[in-house]
């Protein structure tokens, strides 16, 4: 995975900017819910946010309030991309090409 081709800066709701990498997208009970993993991740770490379109069609990016929805849509990405992605052996190979 060229994962510098999949990279996207957001911004939270204090203006605060960050990097990240797009794991992937999935539609799961008629929603749509993207994942995210920071560039500057040392623990495996990654975000979970829902697609939601406005009525003049506009999306938008919103973090998962209710705890069994964003449950259900982290087993979702567990099932679909976590088996593609081992977060160990990719912090493993950046660490290799730093020495």
């Amino acid at each position: 995975m060229d994962r510098d081709d999949e990279r996207i800066t957001l911004t939270d709701e204090e203006g605060t900017e960050t990097e990240f990498y797009v794991i992937g997208d999935l539609e799961l009970d008629g929603k749509t819910y993207v994942a995210f993993e920071p560039c500057e991740n040392e623990e495996g770490e990654y975000v979970i946010l829902r697609v939601e379109t406005d009525e003049n069609g506009e999306e938008t990016l919103v973090t998962i309030d209710d705890d069994d929805e964003f449950e259900k849509a982290a087993e979702a990405f567990e099932e679909e991309y976590m088996d593609e992605i081992d977060m160990d052996d990719a912090f493993d190979d950046e660490e290799d090409e730093e020495e």
